[in-house]
């Protein structure tokens, strides 16, 4: 067990004093934690009817090196304010505790990783008991934390937490998860906004899925978090050790156990206290007082003694974490065993092991637990029940119930203000809307806080920016206004701002996100987070943003620049495939608006789609608008020239639900071009070509395929289950063209975005976009190149007409 820790860093100073008797029952409810945790994944696995045949799973190591850590946070050191992400593995321990303190259903434990049973990882919204953080993506629930302290400090400098304490955001780190990059992206954000109140408990029981961790990482460990402004506490050694230390040859035992490498320890710990004592004779019986030292134990006491590391010892957790001052950060090493108590601790295989019967049987005789009463609260302890009742009545982390705060909705204006002129970008427009939200005094202004990273200029947000500054815990000198440089920047930075600025990392761009998104239910108080980067980019924080998606949070995520138009930057800054990634990201509403007045009002309808909850009247009986979600923009550097026309209730209803004529076809016509984003320029040149051959041709403006898909799908389960027969409103668009017309569709994006609206009632399509990775180039060699100019639709639109003429079908 190498790594060089040579001192017991185990803080006692300061703690509260701790009855004998309450430790006492803690370690009850420890043995009782295990066991919950252990048989629930026992009866998943080798009771519950198995239609399917194949493995369910579940870590029963991996909770049981987290079970005493975890037995005294939430019975003991945690309060209502504090915030927790269970290590994923560790979700059994998690679901055990909370049925204890009753907040978990024993049928859902029954029921574990089956339909409507516990999560096989804690998810906020899928499981019933109080989870805080969904984990499951190794890493981000560690991450997230830092980034939810970062919000509590930005909502508590605001003055809005009033009296209410600050919480210490709480991860349970398993020490593979340290192997994620993310993590470590999110230490350096961390150190720059100088976070606060977070503690980061790393189970160290040195093994991963595969194998032993790497010997030395501990001193990695404990030098970058020190580097990173962390206060690094290491717990090692049980009090059984401790004592053992000091008696004659206890230093040299001390040293042995620190030199020993992981893989022997884990070995030892597997093989029993006949090994230990074999290796220990082998390498010390000659240091004077060791021999004397061994003999005090026989071979079970002395595995006992070999395995009392600090993680498995309540006395000095408890005395440690309560020992813990102050609000700077807290890396928490503790030391563990993977499997302790179990029949397969230790062993490098042990990580996806389950008991058979046989070891659940003497597991069961272990823990006193009769037949027929595996899942009663007290079985098998020792204590009284009514005294282990009166402990959980009295924890401090449930004494208020359920956690998980309601805000209120913040009031969004009918409409929001339209920048005019003839011709402009998406992206622009969307700066100069928030600029001019900038203006206002009211509480959509207030409450809306924008994030980036570092793209903050050149997506446009400069102007919301120098009318509402950037945050930061400390107030900072805008040196370069000091020093009387011109710059059309004016950032001052301070606790008033209202724009996180970020280093260039997509990950930890949305797991702030997932962390000011929740901000309603964590602190009590409702943010609504604007958040911009380049298109191509949300494919590097991929799993991030769909972990922020997977909690529910609420945020606008604004992509730009989109495609291929911003031409000269090349392949590296274009995008292809998003417009798929935000139709078939769960929990996210994408919208590629080609109109300036079309993004006003996707922005003002964004803003209350955001705080929807399922409740009130969303104007919609579709699923996904009454209970509200996310946001993405699409947005494009390319100016295009602005149409003159009111946006009427009728156009936005159309706008919002993803689509509306441009151009209304004929009754019955042969053909329509489809388009959406920043290609409006060459499908309305290319419509207004064919008008002379095909008069009564339609031109469809797409805002939303996404929105447009997901109705239709809604429509079409309604109807396959009788539930309803209304058309969906993309159905209703394409109405009023001939059953066997045909679709030109083109954007600046993979085809398949709006390919499948041939689909909808059997129209031939003509599916033009981009499908591989960009070059660069004039915005007009570009659109030739991948064939989505004026004459590539005219070319789809004539090879559609003689398809149609010629009797042909796909």
């Amino acid at each position: 067990m190498a790594d060089g820790a040579k001192r017991q860093e185990s803080a006692a100073g300061g703690a509260p004093a701790r009855v004998a008797d309450r430790i006492g029952l803690l370690r009850e409810l420890e043995k009782k934690v295990l066991w919950l945790s252990s048989w629930t994944v026992h009866n998943a696995n080798n009771i519950r009817e198995n239609p399917d045949g194949i493995k369910v799973g579940g870590h029963q190591a991996s909770c049981a090196s987290l079970n005493t850590l975890m037995t005294a946070l939430y019975f003991d050191v945690l309060r209502p304010e504090d915030r927790v992400a269970v290590k994923p593995h560790a979700s059994p321990v998690f679901h055990a505790i909370q049925y204890l303190l009753g907040q978990q259903d024993v049928e859902k434990l029954k029921a574990f990783r089956g339909y409507g049973g516990a999560q096989s990882y804690p998810s906020r919204t899928k499981d019933t008991d109080d989870v805080d953080f969904s984990t499951g993506s190794v890493g981000l629930g560690v991450a997230v934390t830092s980034f939810a302290s970062l919000v509590q400090d930005y909502v508590q400098l605001k003055g809005w937490l009033g009296e209410r304490p600050a919480g210490r955001m709480v991860a349970l780190v398993g020490d593979a998860e340290l192997d994620e990059g993310n993590i470590y992206e999110c230490l350096l954000e961390g150190w720059k906004h100088d976070v606060r109140n977070v503690w980061w408990i790393i189970d160290y029981n040195r093994q991963s899925l595969d194998s032993v961790v790497t010997d030395r990482l501990f001193g990695q460990i404990d030098r970058l978090f020190d580097t990173m402004g962390w206060d690094v506490v290491t717990l090692k050694y049980g009090k059984k050790l401790q004592a053992a230390f000091e008696k004659p040859g206890g230093e040299a035992l001390r040293e042995w156990i620190d030199a020993c490498p992981n893989s022997l320890y884990s070995a030892l710990v597997f093989k029993g206290g006949a090994a230990w004592r074999s290796h220990l004779e082998a390498d010390l019986l000659d240091v004077p007082g060791v021999r004397d030292l061994l003999a005090r134990y026989d071979d079970a006491q002395l595995h006992d003694l070999m395995t009392n590391l600090a993680g498995h010892d309540m006395e000095v957790v408890l005395e440690t974490l309560h020992g813990l001052e102050g609000d700077r950060p807290k890396c928490i090493i503790a030391y563990t065993i993977k499997g302790h108590g179990l029949p397969f601790a230790g062993h490098k295989d042990n990580h996806a092991g389950i008991m058979n019967d046989e070891q659940m049987a003497e597991f069961r005789r272990r823990h006193r637990v009769p037949e027929g009463a595996e899942w009663d609260r007290f079985a098998g302890l020792e204590a009284p029940a009514e005294d282990i009742q009166a402990l959980l009545s009295d924890v401090p982390f449930a004494a208020r119930g359920r956690r998980r705060f309601k805000a209120e909705r913040v009031a969004v204006p009918q409409s929001l203000p339209c920048p005019s002129g003839e011709r402009m970008s998406t992206q622009e427009g969307f700066g100069k809307i928030l600029a001019e939200l900038a203006r206002a005094d009211d509480d959509l202004a207030r409450r809306i806080v924008t994030t980036s990273p570092d793209v903050t200029v050149s997506t446009n947000l400069a102007g919301w920016v120098n009318r509402r500054g950037i945050w930061s815990r400390h107030r900072r000198a805008d040196t370069f206004r000091d020093e009387k440089v011109v710059s059309a920047h004016q950032w001052g930075m301070s606790p008033d701002g209202q724009h996180l600025e970020l280093g260039i990392a997509e990950n930890n761009l949305f797991t702030l996100l997932a962390a000011a998104g929740l901000s309603h239910e964590l602190f009590g108080e409702r943010l609504l987070p604007v958040a911009t980067l380049y298109d191509p980019f949300i494919l590097r924080g991929l799993d991030a943003l769909n972990y922020a998606c997977y909690q529910n949070a609420r945020f606008m995520l604004v992509a730009t620049p989109s495609g291929i138009s911003l031409a000269p930057e090349g392949g590296a800054h274009q995008s292809v495939g998003t417009p798929l990634i935000g139709m078939s990201q769960d929990g996210l509403a994408a919208f590629e608006p080609a109109f300036v007045d079309e993004l006003a009002a996707i922005m003002g309808w964004g803003f209350d789609y955001l705080q929807r909850d399922g409740s009130g009247d969303p104007g919609s009986d579709w699923l996904r608008d009454v209970e509200g979600g996310s946001v993405y923009l699409r947005l494009s550097t390319r100016p295009v020239e602005q149409p003159r026309r009111e946006m009427t209730a009728e156009l936005k209803s159309a706008v919002i639900s993803g689509g509306y004529w441009l151009r209304e076809p004929a009754p019955g016509a042969e053909l329509a071009i489809v388009y959406t984003g920043a290609v409006a320029p060459q499908a309305i040149a290319a419509y207004e070509s064919l008008l002379e051959e095909v008069p009564g041709a339609g031109l469809l403006a797409i805002t939303s395929a996404d929105r447009l898909n997901a109705g239709w799908g809604a429509a079409e389960k309604a109807r396959q289950t009788g539930a309803g027969t209304a058309p969906s409103a993309v159905e209703e668009l394409l109405a009023p063209l001939a059953a066997d017309a045909s679709l030109v569709t083109v954007l600046d994006g993979h085809p398949a975005t709006l390919s499948w609206l041939g689909s909808v009632r059997g129209h031939r399509v003509e599916g033009l976009g981009v499908e591989h990775f960009g070059q660069s180039g004039a915005l007009s060699d570009l659109h030739r190149h991948y064939r989505i100019d004026e004459e590539a639709i005219l070319d789809a639109c004539a090879a559609a007409l003689v398809a149609r003429r010629c009797g042909l079908a796909r």
